[in-house]
């Protein structure tokens, strides 16, 4: 299934794409640093965080008054995601970047406005917990079944409108 473009590296027809050759951690930055590059090739400053302590992984900027903190979540196949309520907040420039990993294809990028959790469904989940250990979440609930739903959030799609 693939909703993501299709990238035409040369060392992607030269071999097998095997992401299970990557630890956790390697898939992790690996998603970070593809995510930092596209927002480069759409325009925009990328600056990193040095400590990650508010669940912000970096921020991007266009022009002198927009500016969009993003939270970058990987995984490889269909998954439970999630984010944490208190690092990632509902408000118009907090951005989820979301990159899968699916056997022997190049990584689907999605961008995900925060905002879009203002309306659940059962892509997009809240979660409080109330009475539970657990703290509160935003959840990404991705089987093949939700999975088409994220097409609207493409990266392409959805900079664009940045």
């Amino acid at each position: 299934m693939r909703l993501g473009r299709s990238y035409n590296a040369p060392h992607a027809k030269a071999r097998e794409i095997r992401w299970s050759r990557l630890n956790h951690l390697q898939v992790g930055k690996y998603a970070e640093y593809f995510v930092k590059m596209e927002c480069v090739l759409y325009g925009f400053d990328v600056y990193s965080a040095e400590v990650d302590d508010k669940g912000i992984d970096f921020v991007i900027r266009k022009g002198h008054d927009r500016y969009y903190d993003v939270q970058v979540k990987s995984s490889r196949g269909f998954n439970y995601i999630f984010f944490p309520k208190d690092k990632f907040e509902l408000r118009d420039n907090m951005l989820a970047a979301v990159v899968f990993f699916l056997p022997n294809q190049a990584p689907d990028l999605f961008l995900i406005p925060s905002m879009t959790w203002c309306t659940p469904n059962r892509c997009f989940v809240s979660r409080d917990y109330e009475g539970k250990k657990s703290k509160p979440e935003r959840e990404l609930s991705v089987t093949p079944t939700t999975y088409p739903m994220l097409a609207e959030y493409l990266f392409e799609r959805i900079v664009q409108r940045l």
